[in-house]
Protein backbone atom coordinates (compact mmCIF):
# COMPACT_ATOMS: atom_id res chain seq x y z
CA UNK A 1 0.00 0.00 0.00
CA UNK A 2 1.36 3.44 -0.72
CA UNK A 3 1.87 5.90 1.76
CA UNK A 4 -0.61 8.81 0.99
CA UNK A 5 -3.34 6.16 0.69
CA UNK A 6 -2.18 5.14 4.48
CA UNK A 7 -2.39 8.84 4.94
CA UNK A 8 -5.50 9.06 4.07
CA UNK A 9 -7.24 5.96 5.77
CA UNK A 10 -7.17 7.21 9.06
CA UNK A 11 -9.38 10.22 9.38
CA UNK A 12 -9.51 11.26 13.09
CA UNK A 13 -9.02 9.15 16.72
CA UNK A 14 -12.17 9.38 18.44
CA UNK A 15 -11.83 11.01 21.76
CA UNK A 16 -15.03 10.05 24.54
CA UNK A 17 -15.27 8.73 27.50
CA UNK A 18 -16.00 5.42 26.60
CA UNK A 19 -12.98 5.52 24.04
CA UNK A 20 -10.95 6.70 26.86
CA UNK A 21 -12.02 3.61 29.51
CA UNK A 22 -11.12 1.25 25.95
CA UNK A 23 -7.79 3.01 26.21
CA UNK A 24 -6.69 1.54 29.48
CA UNK A 25 -7.65 -2.38 27.63
CA UNK A 26 -5.00 -1.18 24.99
CA UNK A 27 -8.17 -0.64 22.40
CA UNK A 28 -8.32 2.77 20.83
CA UNK A 29 -11.36 3.93 18.58
CA UNK A 30 -10.33 6.00 15.05
CA UNK A 31 -13.13 7.73 12.10
CA UNK A 32 -12.17 5.52 8.99
CA UNK A 33 -12.74 6.13 5.67
CA UNK A 34 -16.04 4.53 4.61
CA UNK A 35 -14.05 2.43 1.40
CA UNK A 36 -11.14 1.22 3.62
CA UNK A 37 -10.91 -2.05 5.28
CA UNK A 38 -9.45 -4.10 8.22
CA UNK A 39 -5.94 -4.65 6.35
CA UNK A 40 -5.52 -1.11 5.28
CA UNK A 41 -6.82 0.03 8.77
CA UNK A 42 -3.73 -1.96 10.16
CA UNK A 43 -1.26 -0.68 7.96
CA UNK A 44 -1.99 3.01 8.60
CA UNK A 45 -2.23 2.45 12.02
CA UNK A 46 1.43 0.27 12.38
CA UNK A 47 3.00 2.58 9.87
CA UNK A 48 1.79 5.41 11.85
CA UNK A 49 1.77 5.26 15.18
CA UNK A 50 4.85 2.10 15.30
CA UNK A 51 2.51 -0.02 17.39
CA UNK A 52 1.90 -3.73 16.76
CA UNK A 53 -1.87 -4.04 16.02
CA UNK A 54 -3.70 -7.28 17.04
CA UNK A 55 -7.45 -7.08 15.70
CA UNK A 56 -9.09 -4.53 13.79
CA UNK A 57 -12.95 -3.88 14.76
CA UNK A 58 -15.70 -2.04 12.57
CA UNK A 59 -18.71 -0.81 12.18
CA UNK A 60 -20.68 1.83 9.95
CA UNK A 61 -22.34 4.79 12.17
CA UNK A 62 -25.77 5.22 10.49
CA UNK A 63 -26.14 9.38 10.02
CA UNK A 64 -28.75 10.58 11.80
CA UNK A 65 -32.10 12.44 10.75
CA UNK A 66 -32.29 15.98 11.25
CA UNK A 67 -34.84 18.64 10.64
CA UNK A 68 -33.71 22.25 10.00
CA UNK A 69 -36.74 24.76 8.97
CA UNK A 70 -39.05 22.31 8.49
CA UNK A 71 -37.11 20.13 6.23
CA UNK A 72 -36.12 16.95 6.38
CA UNK A 73 -32.51 15.87 5.90
CA UNK A 74 -30.47 13.21 7.20
CA UNK A 75 -26.52 13.18 8.05
CA UNK A 76 -23.15 11.32 6.65
CA UNK A 77 -22.83 7.59 7.67
CA UNK A 78 -19.22 7.14 8.60
CA UNK A 79 -17.15 4.23 9.38
CA UNK A 80 -15.66 3.63 13.40
CA UNK A 81 -12.36 1.54 13.65
CA UNK A 82 -11.47 0.00 17.20
CA UNK A 83 -8.18 -1.38 17.29
CA UNK A 84 -6.47 -3.00 19.39
CA UNK A 85 -2.84 -2.97 20.48
CA UNK A 86 -0.18 -5.31 21.92
CA UNK A 87 0.40 -5.53 25.67
CA UNK A 88 2.51 -2.55 26.67
CA UNK A 89 2.10 -0.70 23.72
CA UNK A 90 -0.02 2.86 23.54
CA UNK A 91 -1.09 5.32 21.42
CA UNK A 92 -1.20 8.71 22.40
CA UNK A 93 -4.31 10.39 20.69
CA UNK A 94 -4.70 13.70 22.71
CA UNK A 95 -1.51 14.27 21.44
CA UNK A 96 -1.55 17.22 19.17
Amino acid sequence: MNQEKILKTLLAPIVSEKASILSAQNQYAFKVRVDSNKKEIKAAIESLFGVTVENVTTSIVKGKKKVFKGKIGRRVNWKKAMVKVSEGQMIDVTAS
